[in-house]
């Protein structure tokens, strides 16, 4: 099979998995944000393949995750901000650790980081508009602050959760073999 369409139809098999264990979650906070492990695939794929293909897979998936996820978005800046550039910016910062030791962990960092950040970034310039007067107890009076908030609640577990499960899967040779890209 021609190398091209091989990781072409990883991609696909793992964005595929991705959405489905995105279905798989606990919603913590009103208007999205749920805890789940859909971006362990993702991260995966962006380790083995790098950061070209990491953003390209990144990209599809969160066009997915709106189409099929019930995206909530109040206009074209957040579908594109929250989706398609949240989710391209966890497949690069992923990518960026191919051929890394440890590389799923870093991936893992990196890229929930990235994508942490463009949610961070949107929640306080556009969403902010709408922050609540108060949230977990506390008055909110910065959109910068109460976005940080709102997005670590489920961010930070999400990122724990795939850590976790990455560190479960490597006692499988197997899958080690794949974590490492030593396949390829």
């Amino acid at each position: 099979m021609n190398s091209k369409t091989k990781t072409l139809t990883e991609a696909a098999i793992l964005i595929a998995a991705a959405q489905v264990l995105s279905y798989i979650s606990i919603p913590p906070v009103a208007n999205g944000g749920s805890i789940d492990c859909a971006m362990l695939p993702i991260i995966l794929f962006a380790v083995r393949h790098g950061a070209g293909w990491g953003t390209g897979t990144g990209l599809v998936y969160g066009v997915l995750q709106y189409v099929l996820g019930h995206g909530i978005a109040i206009d074209w800046t957040t579908i594109i901000a929250d989706y398609l550039i949240a989710y391209a910016a966890l497949g690069f910062g992923a990518g960026l650790c191919r051929g890394w030791k440890h590389g799923a962990y870093l991936g893992t960092l990196l890229g929930g980081g990235l994508r942490l950040l463009v949610h961070y970034i949107v929640g306080a310039v556009v969403w902010g508009k709408w922050m609540p007067e108060e949230f977990l107890g506390m008055t909110m009076t910065s959109p910068w602050f109460y976005s940080i908030l709102y997005n670590a609640i489920y961010m930070i577990p999400c990122i724990l959760i795939v850590l976790v499960l990455f560190r479960l899967l490597s006692a499988n040779p197997r899958i080690h073999t794949l974590m490492a890209a030593e396949d390829l």
